[in-house]
Order: C-alpha cells, then sequence, then structure tokens
C-alpha cells in the first residue's frame, strides 16, 4: 500500500510537469553528446553528418566532431563528381555550409549551372526542393556565382500547381494524395525561388501562398498528452502516409512545417498575419516533446526551435516556472520566467497574475497582480501565495505584457497562459478513534483514541456479533476539510490474507464501521490476530501517512461446508530462495589402518606373479628368431605386441585411477583390436611353419 501511495503521488506530479512547457535546457546538450558523439554513432551518410552538426550549431556547444578531415573529403568528392545525386548535393553543401570545406569558385560554378538545368527539367517537388535549394545554400556560401532563376515566376507556378485547398501539397502531377510534410518542404521551396528570383515575383502568387499558409494554420492540431489536452494549448500537424516520402513522423511533419512558413515569412515582402497562438502552439509542442530518445528526433525538434527563434515575423516567448509545486509550510515564492524557445533573454515585459482556478471547477478568483522582476536571476515572482490558496491543485492563468509597442510585432505570446501548479501543505489529523460496538451501534464495548502522528498501538477483540468503527478528522492548513485521493483501511489475517476498505468521509470528518457479521465469508470465517493499517496519502498532503494501528482479535463461527476457502497466498521468495540455517556436523573419525610392514608384505605378494612371468620368459628362452621379416605381418606383429603392452598399461591405470567399468570397456575395445592382428601373426607363423617341415 505504501508504494501505491508513492506510485500515485509521483503520477500526479509527472502529469502536472508535463503541462509545463521550459525552453531548451542543458539536458539538450548532454543529450546531443550522448546521441551524436563518435563513440555512441556512426554517420553513414552526409544527410547524418549535418543532423548532427546542426544540432550541436543550434545549441552551441563548442565541442566540435573530429569530422572534419573525411567529412570534407566526401563533400569535395560529391561536389566534383558530376554523377553526384541531387539529393546527396543538397546534402553535400548543406554539411559545407557548416565544416566550411575548402572549395573554389570553379566548384560552385559547375554545380550552379548543373541545378539550374535540374530546376528547368523537374517534374517532382522534391525535385525542386533540391536544386532550388542547394542553388540557395550556394548563395550563401559565395557571392562570385551567379545563382540567379531566369523565369522564376513560371518555376513559383509549378510548384503551386501541386497546391490542394487544405494547404496542404502534393509531391507530383501524378499522385493525388496530400501531405503536410510536403507543405513544408513546398513553402521552404518557394523562399528559395524568391530569394533567387532575378525579378520581383508576382505579388498575386505570393496572396495565393499566404492562403495556402492560413489554411495549413487552421488544419493544426491540438496536442494531447497522457490522455490529457495540454492546458498551454499545444499544436502539431499530423502525417498520413502517402508514399515513400510520406511516411513522416507528425515531429517531421510539423518541422517542416515550421521550416517552410518561417523560411517563406522571412523572404516575403508582405505581411502574413501569422496567429501568434499557433505560431506559440507549435512552440509548445516541440518542447512538450522533452528530450527524444533518437538523433533524428533531436534534430528535428531543435531544427524546428532554432526556426522560430530566428524569424523575423513571430518569435514565441515561453512561460515557465521554475517549480510547479508550491509549499504552504515552506512558505515558497511563485516563480516566472520568460524567455524564447532556445533560452534567450525576452524582450521588455512584465507577468500578470490573472485569475486562478480550483483544480476540476469552472469558477476562478480574480487576481490581476503584476509580478515583482528580479534583474539578477531573470525570474519574475510573487512575494505571498493570494491568502485564499489552500493545499490542493489550481490552474495559474498568466498574461505576458510588452513594454515596447514595437516588440508585440515580432514576439508571440497567444495571450493567456494557463499554467497547472500543485499547492502542497500540512494537513492536520486529529480525533482519531477506534471502537468495537455492539450490533446497535449504541453500546461502545471498547473505545481507544489514537494519536496517528505517533507510534502508539492499540490491542482490541470482538466477535463476528460486533462491529469496527473507525474514525478521524483530516483539516487543511486553511481550516478547511480535506479529501486525500487515497485513505484505505487494511486487515490482514496472521495467514497472510489482506482486506482493503475505503474509507468515506463527511466534510471533515472520515468514518468506517465494519459489520463482521455480514463480512464473515468475506473474511473466510478465519479466526485470529487481525493486523489493523491505516493510509492516507494525497499529492498535495505533505505529511501522507501509512500507520501500524494495532491488531484486533476475532471470534468468528465455525466455517459451513460448502464455504469458500482462502486464496493461496504468493511464496515468500525470501524464505525460499534466502539464506538456510546453518548445518554442523562431525566427521567422523578414521578408521585404524594396519601396520605398514603388512602393507608391504601385501605388495610384495602382488608384485611376486609378475616376477615369476619374467623368471619364467628366461627358463624358456624367449627370442625374436621367428618374428616375421616381411613387412605386412611384422606390421602384425608389432602390433600385437603393442596391444599387449596396452593390456598390461590399463591394468596399471585401473590400479592407480580408473574404475572397473571404465577398465572393462577399453578392455573390449582392446580385445577386439588383440584378436585380430594376433590372428593374422599367428596364421603368418603357422604357415612358416608348414613351408619349413614340408621342405
Amino acid at each position: 500500500m505504501g508504494k501505491l501511495l508513492g506510485i500515485l503521488i509521483l503520477a500526479l506530479l509527472c502529469i502536472c510537469e508535463a503541462a509545463i512547457f521550459r525552453p531548451i535546457s542543458e539536458s539538450h546538450r548532454s543529450a546531443a553528446l550522448d546521441l551524436f558523439t563518435p563513440k555512441h554513432a556512426s554517420f553513414k551518410s552526409l544527410e547524418e553528418t549535418y543532423e548532427a552538426l546542426r544540432t550541436f550549431e543550434v545549441l552551441g556547444i563548442d565541442q566540435q566532431l573530429d569530422i572534419k578531415a573525411a567529412t570534407c573529403k566526401s563533400v569535395v568528392d560529391t561536389l566534383r563528381s558530376p554523377s553526384s545525386a541531387l539529393k546527396d548535393v543538397f546534402q553535400a553543401l548543406r554539411v559545407n555550409g557548416v565544416l566550411k570545406c575548402e572549395l573554389n569558385e570553379e566548384t560552385f560554378s559547375g554545380i550552379a549551372s548543373r541545378l539550374k538545368d535540374f530546376v528547368k527539367t523537374a517534374s517532382s517537388l522534391i525535385d525542386y526542393y533540391y536544386s532550388v535549394g542547394s542553388l540557395v545554400l550556394i548563395k550563401g556560401q559565395t557571392s562570385e556565382v551567379d545563382v540567379h532563376l531566369g523565369g522564376a515566376d513560371s518555376v513559383f507556378r509549378a510548384i503551386k500547381a501541386l497546391s490542394q485547398s487544405d494547404g496542404r501539397w502534393r509531391y507530383s502531377s501524378n499522385n493525388p494524395e496530400s501531405s503536410t510534410f510536403a507543405a513544408g518542404i513546398a513553402l521552404e521551396s518557394l523562399a528559395g525561388v524568391i530569394s533567387l528570383a532575378s525579378s520581383e515575383i508576382d505579388h498575386s502568387l505570393i496572396s495565393l501562398v499566404k492562403n495556402d499558409i492560413s489554411k495549413l494554420l487552421d488544419g493544426a492540431e491540438k496536442y494531447v498528452m497522457l490522455g490529457i489536452k495540454q492546458i498551454g494549448g499545444a499544436y502539431y500537424f499530423d502525417q498520413k502516409p502517402v508514399d515513400a516520402h510520406g511516411h513522416q513522423s507528425p515531429l517531421s511533419a510539423s518541422s517542416a512545417v515550421v521550416r517552410g512558413i518561417t523560411a517563406f515569412a522571412t523572404v516575403s515582402d508582405e505581411d502574413l498575419n501569422l496567429p501568434g497562438d499557433k505560431i506559440l502552439g507549435l512552440a509548445r509542442f516541440f518542447l512538450s516533446v522533452g528530450i527524444p530518445g533518437s538523433a533524428e528526433d533531436l534534430f528535428y525538434q531543435l531544427d524546428a526551435l532554432a526556426s522560430l527563434e530566428n524569424n523575423r515575423v513571430s518569435i514565441p516567448l515561453i512561460l515557465s516556472l521554475p517549480a510547479a509545486v508550491l509549499s504552504l509550510t515552506r512558505k515558497d515564492q511563485l516563480k516566472v520566467k520568460v524567455n524564447t524557445v532556445l533560452g534567450s533573454a525576452a524582450p521588455s515585459l512584465s507577468v500578470k497574475l490573472k485569475q486562478i482556478f480550483s483544480s476540476g471547477s469552472k469558477d476562478a478568483s480574480i487576481i490581476d497582480q503584476d509580478l515583482k522582476f528580479d534583474p539578477e536571476n531573470a525570474v519574475h515572482f510573487l512575494d505571498a501565495l493570494p491568502e485564499n490558496i489552500d493545499a490542493g491543485s489550481y490552474i495559474f492563468s498568466f498574461e505576458i505584457v510588452l513594454h515596447n509597442p514595437e516588440d508585440k510585432k515580432i514576439y508571440a505570446t497567444g495571450g493567456r497562459t494557463k499554467v497547472p501548479i500543485s499547492v502542497t501543505g500540512f494537513v492536520k489529523v486529529d480525533h482519531a478513534d477506534v471502537a468495537v460496538l455492539d450490533s446497535d451501534l449504541v453500546n461502545v464495548e471498547t473505545q481507544k483514541r489514537i494519536d496517528l502522528a505517533g507510534d502508539n498501538t492499540i490491542s482490541l477483540s470482538a466477535n463476528h456479533l460486533q462491529k469496527l468503527r473507525l474514525s478521524f478528522q483530516l483539516t487543511s492548513p486553511l481550516g478547511h476539510s480535506f479529501k486525500p485521493h487515497q485513505a484505505f483501511l487494511k486487515l490482514i489475517h496472521e495467514s497472510k490474507v489482506e482486506h482493503i476498505f475505503v474509507v468515506g468521509n463527511s466534510g471533515m470528518f472520515f468514518e468506517i464501521i465494519l459489520d463482521f457479521l455480514g463480512l464473515v465469508e468475506k473474511f473466510f470465517y478465519l479466526s485470529g490476530r487481525y493486523d489493523i493499517q491505516l493510509t492516507v496519502g494525497d499529492a498535495v498532503m505533505e505529511n501522507s501517512f501509512f500507520r501500524h494501528l494495532g491488531s484486533i482479535e476475532l471470534d468468528l463461527p465455525e466455517a459451513p461446508e460448502k464455504a469458500a476457502r482462502p486464496p493461496p497466498q504468493p511464496l515468500d521468495l525470501s524464505s525460499r530462495f534466502g539464506p538456510k540455517a546453518e548445518i554442523s556436523h562431525i566427521v567422523r573419525a578414521p578408521e585404524k589402518r594396519p601396520p605398514k610392514e603388512l602393507s608391504f608384505i601385501f605388495l610384495a605378494l602382488v608384485l611376486l606373479p609378475f616376477v615369476g612371468f619374467l623368471v619364467g620368459l628366461l627358463r624358456l628362452q624367449v627370442n625374436l628368431k621367428n618374428f616375421p621379416n616381411a613387412s605386412a605381418p611384422a606390421t602384425f606383429a608389432i602390433l600385437f605386441h603393442l596391444g599387449i603392452a596396452a593390456v598390461l598399461t590399463l591394468y596399471l591405470l585401473f590400479w592407480l585411477k580408473l574404475n572397473l567399468f571404465t577398465t572393462l570397456k577399453a578392455l573390449g575395445f582392446l580385445g577386439i583390436f588383440l584378436m585380430f592382428v594376433g590372428h593374422r601373426t599367428l596364421a603368418y607363423l603357422a604357415s612358416s611353419s608348414a613351408k619349413l617341415k614340408s621342405a
């Protein structure tokens, strides 16, 4: 139960934190170093290399990847090769924009000429994106090469012809399906055409694209995380599969749209009137992702945030709280920070606390109070919480007010920002009583006062005709009634069977009455001792507790024949696999051995037959006169004698280390071998003897 209490409190606090958007922090820098450093990642392509370099650039990480020499060689080879694919040229130019590899003007000029030809023959959005984007990159890396597009109006119209009525784009005229990711790269391509145009683009075309952007933003969806719609209003673009180019995640699709819109807004002379709430909502979506687990997603997140940070039309400002949990006991101050998405300082502004909503209620307290500003720490703060704030969960509504009227045209504040805040406090627990009552609830047999803040325990007894009553009172820091998320009473039988009951309340008073007559079946008619435990907890209750109140001895009737049996209890793994009791054992004293002289006499008797065998050989005058001279018979004779020697060696090993079964098995194989070679040897000797006799 204690673990359940902790898990519930942690989950509630995590949900509260999830609705607060914070700018990029040191955690993102640590994640980038882990995901992109060579010992954790190997770059298989120039595209992956650019993602790493761009991520480090956005985060301002000075530590450079030690890849310049090898990467620049790949960049130069790609750009100088006339057979390089359009995508590879685009990625090489992106990498060169960061590494500044050594490329001469002749190389740039040759690439630019090829790219202009590609633009003229392009038939799909991807072709326009890579070719126009590459020319824009060359324009940013050198001023000596002419990259201006002749007939930019026709290129603009060709890309615009792929747009749909809902603001999305198609990848080609042959594909009727549209995509938000395609819309992003289309807007980025159109921005490139405007920047490369040798003459001004028709304003009517730009107005049409402005209308497409408006429709595209209207299609942004509310972001929902953990099953709860984000209070601050986060927006993202969903992506449905289209084709090989269309399988994009919401993160990559939203990133492409942000890059496209900001790029188009930067080069367009017309005011796009971008809705500040949608731009701010997109920024909140990328921040709500936290720290992505993959290098690609981290790049999409940071690249989009960098585009929002550096655009000149609508820069979102993020209101965040250093702490979303405030303690009434510690008298914590309410502190608010306002930064850009990458954590840069905000312009001159003030923050107002407009309203405070109680969790689960539409009623709000009107505050309309300016927060003080601490310039040293760049924090807006409130000296003390409003007097009517009690322990509980609230939604604070803030408003950012820019001091400079010109800043209102540049920065997006999104109107009022609602932030969930938990206010914790010490809840008073008193008037705790445990009583054993008769069935009429009038006669009190036993009643004891307990201190739930202390360690005192009680001992009670009851039968099945009586009832147990537990009551106590909870009072909030401001003296109001307090209802915690958890109030459980648990009874545990000595056989480890547990029973849990929810403690109900009426205002400040909590009470539970257990009628043992109605609970005998639930208790499986188990008489004996029951431990009593009480759990009271809440995410905003600083003194949540789990107490062992004592025990009660229950006398229940005998179980009927067909009564349900208690469920089998889980095995106690500590008793099954834990340390066992030490085993005490006394080794038996060794038996008395015979004298050493007797052992030597026995050894001599064992060796005596072998000595007799040697003497017999000498008396018989054994010799090698009849040893075969021919090669084949001689070989069999040698093998026969070696087999005899092997048998003798086997006898010796049996005496020293082998057991009977191993010896017999080996002897069986040697016997078969000796039978074969011995038969061949004796056959030769018999044949030789017969020839001598016949001669």
